[in-house]
């Protein structure tokens, strides 16, 4: 077991640290004014534009695609989960990288499932930052963290498939650069469970497709937005079918492997910068005539968020490591224990950080609020935490059947 990163991954990690410092936190202010002054909580800024270019400039792209490109590095998952992390400490750096959720999944679906026809429309674009993407799984009148019962139909018609269902949390639909959704539905509803589904490829301006509204997060509302749709006799191209009829289940497992690493050391460096933002905090404060620092109860917070943060990194790295090693069916039992882990350590770390700014915590003064909403939304997103606790369970239960 070797989580000695690359020589190449160490220079990036030296390369990003120094572009977060020199450009992206400085335009953390700067994106605020920019969106207050827009008015539009889907507006894209233009300084998101300016920090894409210099992040190009900079080799700093694409870092999340194993898959060597002429567009990417081709970096293991060992390599870029610390990568991830870093991007974490700030909301504006997987944007700014071309490392944002969904188009991360997104791209990697279209990178091994795509065709050729099916690249050039729509993943170049995707990985020069020029488009966005959304992805429509997850709908409002089943129990989604069981895709089986997902029932929105993808019929075939001739040349053409029609899709007929409502989504919603289509996370990334509420973007101006939004241009197209990978919509997951039924094909074949007599088939087995798991060669029921298929994914197509839906351009959001196609007839028939209806953004509904826009949800919010603990009334947080997310620039990219999380969308309700509704698809109403949607007629695309079969050519627009990713992979084969019935391959949906299959291409969403490929996608939620590396995207739950992602979505994990982006976690931890959110619980990197709470504890950060907290150790700070607690050092300028007085109370009962000492710093906040001195009080005993404040001193375990931080010793036990950085024994937390530290136990959720190694067992991320090693996750990664397994994935690269074995692939991501030999890591699914610790993919799916970070899934776990990881959001919940951020959620206490964020959540001391609260106690210790006191009501200026829960206020819009600080990112903390919002941290913590974006995190708890992370224990549902991607398969929920108790859905990954029964997978390890029975993978650890199944050791001792006859």
């Amino acid at each position: 077991m070797d989580f000695e990163l690359s020589p190449k991954a160490k220079e990036l990690q030296q390369k990003l640290r120094n572009f977060m410092d020199e450009y992206v936190y400085p335009a953390e202010d700067v994106y605020t004014e920019q969106m207050a002054k827009a008015g539009d909580p889907h507006f894209h800024p233009p300084i998101l534009e300016d920090l894409k270019a210099q992040a190009k400039t900079l080799g700093l792209w694409n870092l999340f695609l194993p898959h060597k490109t002429e567009w990417t590095e081709g970096l293991s998952n060992l390599d870029y989960a610390p990568l991830a992390e870093i991007t974490g400490m700030s909301h504006l750096a997987p944007e700014a990288l071309n490392c944002s959720a969904p188009d991360t999944g997104n791209m990697e679906i279209l990178t091994m499932f795509g065709t050729d026809e099916q690249k050039e429309r729509w993943l170049r674009p995707l990985l020069m930052g020029e488009i966005r993407s959304c992805f429509s799984m997850t709908e409002p009148a089943v129990a989604s963290s069981d895709a089986s019962n997902i029932e929105c139909s993808i019929s075939r018609d001739g040349d053409y498939y029609v899709i007929n269902g409502r989504k919603w949390w289509s996370s990334g639909a509420g973007s101006p650069l939004c241009k197209v959704a990978i919509v997951m539905g039924k094909t074949d509803p007599d088939a087995s469970p798991y060669l029921q589904q298929s994914m197509i490829l839906v351009p959001l301006d196609t007839p028939g497709v209806k953004i509904l509204r826009d949800l919010k997060v603990f009334g947080y509302s997310s620039r990219e937005g999380h969308g309700e749709i509704e698809y109403d006799n949607v007629r695309v191209p079969a050519s627009n079918l990713l992979g084969t009829q019935g391959s949906g289940f299959a291409i969403a497992q490929s996608r939620l492997g590396p995207g739950r690493i992602h979505h994990c050391m982006r976690s931890i460096g959110a619980a990197e910068k709470a504890l950060e933002l907290m150790c700070k905090r607690v050092t300028k404060r007085v109370a009962f005539n000492k710093t906040l620092a001195e009080q005993g109860v404040v001193q375990t917070w931080i010793a036990d968020s950085r024994i937390e943060i530290d136990q959720a990194r190694l067992l991320t790295f090693y996750a990664a490591w397994l994935m690269d090693t074995v692939g991501n069916k030999g890591a699914r039992t610790e993919i799916a224990a970070i899934k776990v882990v990881a959001p919940n350590v951020a959620l206490r770390v964020i959540d001391r950080a609260i106690q210790a700014f006191g009501g200026a915590g829960v206020s819009e003064d600080t990112p903390l609020a919002q941290m913590y909403a974006g995190q708890r939304t992370l224990r549902l997103a991607d398969g929920p935490d108790e859905v990954h606790r029964m997978t390890i369970a029975r993978r650890e239960i199944r050791k001792y059947l006859d």
